[in-house]
Parts: structure tokens; C-alpha cells; sequence
């Protein structure tokens, strides 16, 4: 239209490869790993003696907003024990859901199925493996045969239940992440692509030119927008992984009378 060329669909998913099985979602999320891992070793090696300053001070307020915004407020003291898998979740895909906005990276790793999945079903054995744990061959028993509901309600509750949480989660959870990081993509890309192509525009479309400003305005508004997606989803996917947890710990005896 108007001369105006664009790259197809498919040119905005796929990278290619770095060396073979390795391209451009690879790498970051390696990065993503790395720094995360940076961050916390260089805040141990601060002296313990003084007051926390500079990346020790950085490195105990994501610990405390962990602890206090997400495991107090979903599983209790009890659950400060998770603090470690829940704070390297959220550090992970922060770090991964970044790049989205860095420019020449311009592309999350969540935005792809493979690491929201790895993510999910990491989570899913997690509260699997932990209700089993705390509550034996009774956690499924308490999704098959749920307490506190109608005895002719439990088959149908327990049905859905089960199925929800053996199959539905780590789906929800893998889609939730991806979707959005994905459209926040390809919403950059394109207002990016469109901006670009207008002030381009060759001289007997001249006309063209000033129209560049509108995509311009909104690919700084989203990518503002795509900061605060960044940081809402690795809190979303990670508090909702503490309260499959606490769920998982509900039948244990006495930590579930200490929640």
C-alpha cells in the first residue's frame, strides 16, 4: 500500500540459528540466567558487617519483596523455605521479558513456547511433587474427592479439579506468559516497522512523512506499557506458583492449621 513494504509474519518469529539449535532466545536466556546468578554472588561477597549498600542492598530488596509480597501474602512463614525457587523464577523471567524493549535484542525469551513451557512444568512437578509429599496418596484424594463440597456435587467438582490441575495449570501458565510478552512484540515491532517505512517515505510520497509521527508516539507508549508487562508478568506467573504450592501444602497436617 502506497509502496510501503513490510516483512512477513513469520520474519518477526523466527531467528536465525547462532550455531545450529542456539539462536538469538537461546542466548538471552542465557544472559537472563547469568546475570541473575551474577547479581547474587556479587552481593555475598560484600562484608556482612557494614550495612547493605549498592548491589547488596539491590540483591535484599528483590528477597524481601519475594518474601513479603509474595510468600507471606500466599503460603505463611511457614513457606519462607521457597524463597530460593521463587526468587530465581521471578529474577529468570523478568530478566528474559527485558530484552523485549532493549533494542538490536528487541525480543523477550518468554515471547517463544519453549522457556514458558520448561517454566510451567517445572512449576507443575513442583506443587505435584510437594502435595504428594506433605499429604501422600491423599493429595489426589483431596482433587478427586474434594472436602467441604456436597456429596452429590464431588464426582463433578472432583472431576474438574483434577483436570484442572494436572492439565489445565501448566497450559494456563505456559499461554499467560507467552501471549502477552508475544503481543507486546509484535506490537513494537509493527508500530516500529510503520514509523520507519513513513519517514522513508520516497519523495513523490512525501505526504507520507508526517504521518510517521503517529506509530512513532505509539511505539514509545508501548514500549513504557511493555516495562510494566515485564515486571507484571514474572510477579503473576511466579505468585501464582506459591499459591499452587500453598494448595499442595493445605493438607499437611500442621501447616495447614499454621496458614
Amino acid at each position: 500500500m502506497f509502496g510501503l513494504e513490510f516483512p512477513p509474519i513469520n520474519a518477526l518469529l523466527r531467528w536465525k540459528d547462532i550455531f545450529p539449535t542456539f539462536n538469538k532466545i537461546g542466548l538471552i536466556a542465557v544472559l537472563a540466567a547469568l546475570i541473575g546468578i551474577l547479581i547474587f554472588w556479587l552481593a555475598t561477597r560484600h562484608d556482612d558487617s557494614k550495612a547493605p549498600k549498592g548491589i547488596r542492598n539491590f540483591a535484599e530488596s528483590i528477597v524481601d519483596f519475594i518474601q513479603n509480597g509474595i510468600i507471606l501474602q500466599t503460603i505463611g512463614k511457614q513457606g519462607m523455605g521457597w524463597t530460593p525457587l521463587l526468587m530465581s523464577l521471578f529474577v529468570f523471567i523478568y530478566l528474559c521479558n527485558m530484552p523485549g524493549i532493549i533494542p538490536i535484542l528487541q525480543m523477550p525469551a518468554t515471547g517463544r513456547l519453549a522457556i514458558p513451557l520448561a517454566l510451567s512444568l517445572l512449576v507443575w512437578a513442583t506443587f505435584i511433587g510437594t502435595g504428594l509429599k506433605h499429604q501422600g496418596a491423599g493429595y489426589f484424594g483431596h482433587l478427586l474427592w474434594p472436602p467441604g463440597v456436597p456429596v452429590f456435587l464431588k464426582p463433578l467438582v472432583g472431576l474438574i479439579e483434577f483436570i484442572s490441575t494436572i492439565f489445565v495449570t501448566p497450559f494456563s501458565l505456559t499461554v499467560r506468559l507467552m501471549a502477552n510478552l508475544m503481543a507486546g512484540h509484535i506490537l513494537l515491532v509493527t508500530f516500529g516497522l510503520l514509523a520507519e517505512a513513513l519517514f522513508r517515505a520516497q519523495t513523490n510520497q512525501v505526504f507520507l512523512v508526517p504521518m510517521g509521527i503517529l506509530p512513532l508516539i505509539m511505539l514509545i507508549g508501548v514500549t513504557a506499557f511493555e516495562v510494566l508487562v515485564g515486571f507484571l508478568q514474572a510477579y503473576i506467573f511466579t505468585i501464582l506458583a506459591a499459591v499452587y504450592i500453598a494448595n499442595s501444602l493445605a493438607g499437611h497436617g500442621d501447616e495447614a492449621e499454621a496458614h
